[in-house]
């Protein structure tokens, strides 16, 4: 956000499925675990996921007695009449960080985030199917066409804070549920990924694997990083490299020091 306000982390992808609540549940947490003031805007208003999960982390908070890093959070609601800037700065008053959670579809409270962003991160799936959100890929070659409607508009979003407030924005694509053995495919998305970053502008970085463990803590709230405190009878090889994951993750979103400003970020070459 511009001036003095919180570093502002949206969480912005248009196809559902992707992990991108979970990942933005996880970023608030660890942020908070950190010992940064942290606070969490979800747009989903009729989904809710990362509100609900933050209201089951309290609850479960409450129930247990407990005391775990947890962010500020609220929903924002267009039909109390509040706009979404308000509702941002409202949130990220006091905090050093705000996470902001969007539906996954086009919307335009997102888009207005999607500007506003200091941080934008794109979670996707390593597949084809995801990458064709970003970028269209030659059917025969794998070569990229050309970027897609999406990138577009986050090309558009980019240009208009130039203008508007004279920075830029980072843009983050995260691969989400990535394969643990070396596969062909992998490749080949992992190629046309770097292809399309060169053009558009985005990093590239690692995001959460596919586990059965995110899904069963929903229900409480928690994270990975809450198992030893709630005294977890047993934290596995899997929940230590999963801990791990969600570490470099935090790392390679690279986030300045409170009062700290990011370097100005390239865009469509």
């Amino acid at each position: 956000m511009a001036g003095n306000g919180p570093h502002l982390i949206v969480f912005a992808n248009e196809k559902g499925g992707t992990g991108k609540s979970t990942t933005a549940v996880h970023t608030a947490v660890a942020l908070a675990a950190e010992g940064r003031r942290v606070a969490a805007l979800d747009l989903d208003t009729r989904q809710r996921t990362l509100g609900r999960y933050l209201d089951n982390r309290s609850a479960t908070m409450a129930r247990a007695g407990v005391d775990l890093p947890m962010p500020t959070h609220d929903t924002f609601d267009p039909a109390k009449g509040e706009s979404i800037e308000s509702a941002m700065e409202r949130m990220g008053a006091g905090v050093d960080i705000l996470v902001v959670d969007t539906p996954g579809r086009d919307d335009p409270h997102a888009r207005a985030a999607m500007i506003a962003a200091d941080t934008l991160v794109t979670p996707i799936n390593d597949s084809f199917v995801d990458l064709d959100l970003i970028g269209e890929v030659d059917a025969e070659t794998y070569k990229v066409r050309r970027p897609s409607f999406y990138a577009e508009l986050v090309w558009n979003s980019r240009t208009q804070r130039a203008k508007t407030q004279g920075a830029s924005v980072d843009w983050v694509v995260l691969r989400n549920r990535t394969q643990h053995i070396e596969a062909r495919n992998m490749r080949r998305v992992g190629a046309a990924l770097g292809e399309l970053s060169r053009r558009v502008g985005f990093r590239i970085i690692p995001g959460l694997g596919e586990r059965v463990i995110y899904r069963e803590l929903f229900p409480k709230g928690l994270t990975l990083l809450d198992l030893q405190q709630i005294g977890a009878a047993q934290v596995g090889l899997g929940h230590i490299a999963a801990r791990q994951e969600l570490r470099e993750m935090i790392a390679a979103l690279a986030l300045p020091e409170p009062g700290a400003q990011m370097a100005p970020q390239t865009a469509f070459a």
